[in-house]
């Protein structure tokens, strides 16, 4: 079934909230069997791009921000709430009295491996690499990369691994 609820297309970027499957030229790809659940987000800036590998599965309320790449494996399943950016913005305390939306975007790819798990609430900022067969527990703030065959648990994060 194909069916979008609303697409917003400006000069700027590309806003789409989705129920369905869709695709919007070459910016989002996606493999086979790709699902998702409703609230579906894409923001997608003319030179941003968003890849799903095949057998990937979204739930409620996810998001993603793209100005340059967000690239995601093969058989990667995503809780609730999860958002991914793949750009921040620039800060200079030489510039800081230049509000910081004047002041620009950064930008570096984002990756996912194969067979990844990321549950419910976890924000992934940019320039992370998520290597294969990693889970990322919920509610955790992945700002550095994570190498394959990782288990990343919140608590853990929290309390610096002391328990």
């Amino acid at each position: 079934m194909f069916f979008v609820h609303r697409v917003l297309i400006n000069a700027r970027r590309i806003v789409i909230t989705a129920y369905y499957r869709f695709v919007y030229r070459d910016r989002f790809v996606y493999g086979q069997h790709f699902k998702f659940r409703g609230n579906f987000k894409l923001y997608i800036e003319p030179t941003g791009r968003v890849e799903f590998g095949d057998n990937c599965f979204v739930n409620n309320y996810f998001s993603a921000t793209s100005i340059k790449k967000i690239k995601i494996g093969n058989d990667c399943i995503f809780g609730e709430g999860v958002k991914i950016y793949d750009h921040n913005h620039k800060y200079s305390e030489k510039n800081a009295g230049i509000p910081i939306h004047s002041q620009g975007f950064t930008s570096k790819e984002v990756s996912i491996g194969n067979n990844c798990w990321i549950a419910s609430n976890v924000t992934i900022l940019a320039g992370v690499h998520i290597g294969d067969n990693c889970v990322i527990g919920a509610n955790c703030l992945i700002y550095k990369d994570v190498p394959a065959g990782s288990v990343i648990k919140h608590k853990e994060e929290l309390m610096g691994g002391v328990q």
